[in-house]
């Protein structure tokens, strides 16, 4: 059962992962060259009301962790840094792959625990505005499925989500949006 539970999760952060996520500015940082595509220390310091130079700093380590990386494609010269998002899920840790760091795990899903909360919030206060019509465009949805499955297929179920999330990844139309699906699963024995 282990082989296939292991299938189920992506590589353990590593410290440097985990020290980077565990700031909250970074990881707004991290979100926003996310949302943006490709991003410098100014285009950020408005965006979140930081100065360019603590920007730079954050993305440095951003970058030193893996989570980013520079677009000299995108660069106006050659001092000119702009960053992109790197792909690849993360986890945490599993019993085979435990937490490369206990503390700086729990502060990175506390992290993660507030932001998805904040999430919960915005879909569920725009949802009442879309199911009564006053607000016609779809912008989020919440659907609960439960299923009755044996643990080898719902390996299977989440194998296929992931291959079909990895078809529609990337849509670099300027008029694309981002959005943030969440995959939240857990079995009656939790």
């Amino acid at each position: 059962m282990a082989d296939l539970e292991s299938r189920l999760r992506a590589p353990s952060m590593s410290t440097e992962v985990l020290k980077a996520l565990a700031n909250p500015l970074r990881r707004q940082v991290w979100n926003e060259v996310i949302k943006l595509r490709y991003a410098r220390a100014a285009d950020l310091a408005g965006r979140l009301d930081q100065p360019a130079n603590s920007l730079s700093f954050h993305l440095r380590v951003l970058a030193e962790a893996g989570l980013i990386e520079e677009a000299p494609e995108k660069a106006r010269d050659k001092r000119d840094r702009v960053w992109k998002p790197t792909h690849g899920a993360r986890s945490l840790g599993s019993p085979e792959d435990p937490v490369a760091d206990e503390a700086l795990g729990n502060a990175v899903m506390a992290g993660y625990v507030a932001e998805h909360q904040q999430l919960l919030a915005r879909v569920t206060g725009w949802a009442s505005k879309y199911v009564t019509g006053e607000d016609p465009v779809e912008k989020g949805t919440h659907t609960t499925y439960s299923l009755r499955l044996k643990r080898e297929r719902f390996v299977e179920l989440i194998e296929e989500l992931d291959a079909v999330i990895n078809r529609y990844e990337r849509d670099d139309d300027d008029d694309s949006l981002v959005w943030t699906l969440t995959m939240l699963a857990a079995s009656e024995e939790i």
